[in-house]
């Protein structure tokens, strides 16, 4: 099993759910860090302390950063690239809503190209659907679903590109799953050629305000 964990909620509004996260970070793919849609626009301290006791733990740890499916400038993406770096030593970055269409894969690969200059080893890309093929060769990993656990287990289509690619460049990230269920939405992700995932009970407009129960090691 491996777990991309997004887990937006300040560690001082849920300190448990940190905890919890730190103790079984060896099952993790990595952790997101997202202090403020972002790093913010300075270091804060609960984050700080909680980034370092992920490491010391042994996670992977990746900064969020909004695209704006290509709207935003460069400049501003890669500096919150460095800010999380500074400020949070992560590994890495998130890069949110990014685009999916073949118009957009060049920008793209320039992004990634500038992202990995300044020093993230581990770039997850999240169109939260399945892209234009290019898309999957250009990052370590590529979430080509986010949505709800109804949406998943009745409209899911898998393009055929995806087949000849090895799961572990894939994400599924399904929000409203029942609890019970959980494990069956990490075996499904796995069916459907996912490697990673990242299933949570939680509900919009936050659903990843809670942690997932996969970590607890009910999906075995």
């Amino acid at each position: 099993m491996s777990l991309l964990i997004p887990l937006y909620v300040h560690p001082a509004e849920d300190p448990g759910a940190w905890h919890r996260l730190i103790t079984a970070a060896d099952r993790t793919f990595a952790v997101v860090l997202n202090p403020a849609s972002g790093p913010g626009t300075a270091p804060d301290p609960a984050f700080t302390a909680a980034a370092r006791a992920l490491h010391t733990a042994g996670a992977r740890l990746l900064g969020y950063v909004d695209t704006d499916y290509g709207v935003r400038d460069q400049a501003d993406i890669t500096e919150d690239v460095r800010r999380h770096q500074a400020w949070y030593r992560t590994d890495g970055c998130f890069l949110d809503r990014v685009t999916a269409t073949a118009h957009g894969l060049p920008a793209c690969r320039r992004l990634v190209r500038e992202t990995r200059r300044t020093g993230a080893a581990t770039v997850v890309l999240n169109p939260g659907v399945h892209p234009a093929p290019g898309y999957a060769r250009l990052a370590d990993l590529t979430v080509t679903f986010e949505g709800h656990w109804s949406t998943y287990v009745s409209a899911f289509t898998r393009p055929p590109w995806t087949a000849r690619q090895p799961p572990d460049r894939f994400c599924h990230l399904v929000y409203g799953v029942p609890e019970a269920l959980v494990p069956l939405a990490v075996r499904t992700a796995h069916e459907r050629g996912a490697a990673v995932c990242g299933p949570v009970t939680g509900e919009p407009p936050n659903p990843w305000s809670e942690l997932t129960p996969a970590l607890a090691g009910s999906s075995g």
